[in-house]
């Protein structure tokens, strides 16, 4: 971009702080003097250097808040940040300290930006996607926040979206946040808030725990302190829903909490019974044990509801100081997230395991007894929030992902239990979110051919229900069809409305390809880490034992390009047990492999567990199936759908120019046309209406030069290949979509 005042030219642009801690602010200097000063000496100075002459710098001042806001805000916190004063960086002074800045603008009132935020003294900002590109023009050139846009973003949606309220998830996270900021008015008043909960627990069930201390006097009786993660988690153990309920909302009367009591608790990690205190006996801890956990509790508070730049200093030294204690674990992050749900990872057992293998997130584990250092925890956060941002990534928030990781596990794996066995000799416990606790979530979380159409399937209701019927009653189906037909994207989804809910620990994908074998995907030997074999299961045994133990729940298997591998060699004895009427135990065959431990049982294929494959028929370098899948599976074909669904999904769902619409189906059509009527192609390799549904929204104004980047790099290469012996015609059928353009 560049800068028509003077001339220069720069992508980069920095918003920046003018206040040193809570009341020291430095505009008025700032904007007389024509500097930026960095008020750290230890903090941003790599930054600070990188900033040079021609990048746009912007003063704002970053917050939160509830109300008065431009949008319906539910009860929810909003980031706001803003912007006072603008300019362009002039000179350098090479000390991670100064700039030199020609002020163009003092900006009176401050115009206030919304959800986009940044805490950090120092942000540097490139231009480049829609959330930065409506920053940067709101900031320099006075145009107007696109609100709507962002409340229906998915990292803002579930709390500012403008879909019906009733539809929103997490209505939990009023309430938590509410208890906490009572909580607060308790913390140098401990004695009135033990005096409630003793009340509370003389007319409710499911407080008995509370009365079990031990004095260093050598009696025993009701504790005498309390910590504010131990008080939440009071109404968060592995107790009855019911019971939940009523000491919640007794806890909620006495704090004076207006917020109703949650109907649901979806994605909410429970104490273990056993370790529900985040303290010791009183005649085991420290004096300052519960002074600290109050310390950690606030300052977290503090850092999620405050964009200052010190907070997350203050925070950080609070956890460390709290982390390695006895009984506190990862319990720690279990109450920062009831605390600030949409601000906190809670590292509960589901969660570690869905952070680190699901989302490829790496977990440190530097701090005491091998749990995260405050550093670790904040890495794993600074991670996750950009990515939460994205369209496409798994989960979008903090209480998502904890919902996501109950649903997240291996078929073979067992359900999380309460009472896990201890991890350390202090008897911490490493606790999970209980089934119970997410029963209600199962129910918010349900998945149908609603929900297809929703997601953007451009087949009719009654071609979905046909697609589903044959399912159900071959157990084994394929998809087939041209490239660009959405048979993966719809395979996995019609999975999903088998199963009645979006549950991947019910459904397992798995890629056929030609160096597949039995021993990758039934059953065979392993390398160990100690330099041995061993014998282990593959992904279809898997899943027929998960599907084995629970009968009452139907489990699928997706297989990508199933055509690719040889599914004969592949299956092995298997492949005869495919079929819907070989799925008893009476037809069991045993395996090529004994179990692992040597026993020999036989095998058969669960009535409950269904395959669905995909596979491509345009490709020519792939064998015809062989009559013995055929007939074990039912095969659908699926073909390019554009038309009037398509066009509306594209301009209300993806931004597309309604104006072009029309001309990309039109010269796709003709294209498809030209495919069908080749003797030497066919309507199998029609181009599919995937290669023209954008995955994301798009900027307006941005439809013909993605249209054409579609041509010249998917469309255009697949035609060299569908001609590769007339090079000519691919060359012109690319042309001809582009013609005019």
């Amino acid at each position: 971009m560049t800068d028509t005042k003077s001339g220069i030219s720069s992508s980069t642009t920095w918003f920046v702080g003018a206040s040193y801690g809570q009341n020291d602010d430095q505009l008025s200097r700032f904007l007389s003097d024509g500097i930026w000063e960095n008020g750290y000496e230890d903090r941003h100075l790599d930054l600070v250097r990188s900033m040079r002459p021609g990048d746009r710098i912007a003063i704002k001042s970053s917050y939160t808040r509830k109300h008065d806001l431009p949008f319906e805000s539910r009860g929810h916190t909003a980031s706001v940040m803003a912007i006072k004063a603008i300019g362009i960086i002039t000179a350098n002074v090479g000390d991670g300290r100064q700039v030199k800045v020609d002020w163009a603008e003092k900006l009176e009132p401050a115009r206030e930006w919304y959800f986009y935020t940044h805490r950090g003294t120092v942000w540097r900002v490139q231009s480049g996607d829609w959330m930065t590109d409506g920053l940067i023009a709101f900031a320099f050139d006075g145009k107007p926040q696109d609100l709507l846009r962002f409340q229906n973003a998915p990292y803002w949606q579930e709390r500012f979206g403008t879909a019906a309220p009733d539809r929103a998830r997490f209505g939990w996270t009023n309430f938590y946040e509410a208890i906490a900021d009572k909580l607060l008015d308790y913390r140098n008043d401990r004695a009135a808030l033990l005096k409630g909960i003793q009340e509370i627990s003389g007319r409710v069930e499911g407080l008995g725990h509370l009365g079990e201390d031990k004095y260093a006097d050598g009696t025993s009786g009701f504790i005498r302190d309390i910590c504010p993660f131990t008080t939440m988690g009071l109404f968060n153990r592995g107790i009855k829903d019911s019971n939940r309920k009523i000491i919640a909302a007794e806890l909620a009367k006495f704090l004076g909490v207006q917020e109703p009591v949650p109907k649901t608790f979806e994605g909410i990690p429970l104490l273990n019974n056993l370790t529900s205190w985040y303290f010791p006996y009183e005649l085991e801890r420290t004096e300052d044990h519960m002074d600290v956990l109050w310390e950690v509790f606030s300052a977290g508070i503090t850092f999620a509801d405050t964009e200052d730049d010190d907070a997350r200093y203050e925070f950080a030294e609070a956890f460390d100081s709290a982390s390695g204690r006895p009984r506190v674990a990862w319990n720690l992050t279990f109450g920062l997230y009831w605390a600030r749900p949409w601000a906190f990872l809670s590292l509960d057992q589901n969660s570690q395991a869905y952070v680190s293998k699901k989302l490829q997130i790496p977990i440190g584990r530097n701090g005491p007894k091998g749990r995260c250092t405050a550093a670790d925890y904040l890495a794993v956060m600074d991670a996750l929030e950009p990515r939460f941002q994205e369209v496409s990534y798994p989960v979008h928030s903090y209480p998502e992902l904890s919902l996501e990781a109950w649903l997240y596990k291996e078929p073979s794996s067992e359900s999380a239990t309460l009472g896990e066995e201890s991890e350390d000799d202090d008897n911490d416990a490493l606790t999970s979110v209980v089934q119970e606790a997410v029963g209600a979530s199962k129910s918010c979380k349900q998945y149908s051919v609603e929900d297809i159409l929703s997601d953007g399937c451009f087949l009719e209701r009654a071609e979905l229900d046909r697609l589903l019927s044959r399912l159900r009653a071959k157990s084994n189906l394929i998809l087939q069809g041209p490239p660009g037909t959405g048979k993966t994207w719809l395979a996995k989804r019609l999975a999903f409305a088998l199963v009645g809910q979006k549950d991947e620990s019910k459904v397992r994908a798995v890629q056929f390809h030609p160096n597949l074998s039995y021993e990758d995907f039934v059953r065979g030997w392993r390398p160990t880490g100690e330099g041995k074999l061993s014998l282990a299961d593959g992904v279809f045994m898997d899943a027929i034992k998960a599907a084995s133990k629970n009968p009452a729940s139907k489990f699928v298997v997706v297989i990508e390009e199933i055509n690719r591998g040889n599914p004969a060699q592949i299956f092995g004895e298997l492949l005869t047990l495919l079929e819907a009427g070989k799925r008893t135990p009476s037809e069991a065959l045993q395996l090529c492999y004994p179990d692992a431990d040597g026993s020999r049982n036989p095998v058969h294929v669960p009535e409950n567990l269904y395959l669905i494959g995909t596979m491509n028929i345009a490709d020519r370098s792939l064998a015809l199936v062989d009559l013995a899948l055929r007939r074990r599976f039912a095969f659908v074909s699926l073909e390019p759908k554009l038309g009037s669904v398509w066009r509306e999904w594209v301009i209300n769902k993806r931004a597309v120019d309604p104006a072009l619409v029309g001309d990309i189906e039109d010269r796709i059509l003709e294209l498809n046309n030209t495919i069908a009527a080749d003797r030497r192609l066919g309507k199998q390799f029609e181009i599919g209406h995937s290669y023209v549904t954008p995955v994301h929204p798009m900027e307006p104004g941005e439809t013909r030069a993605w249209f054409q980047q579609v041509v010249e790099t998917e469309i255009g290469p697949l035609l060299e290949e569908y001609w590769f012996d007339a090079p000519d015609e691919a060359m012109k059928a690319t042309e001809r979509l582009t013609q005019g353009w």
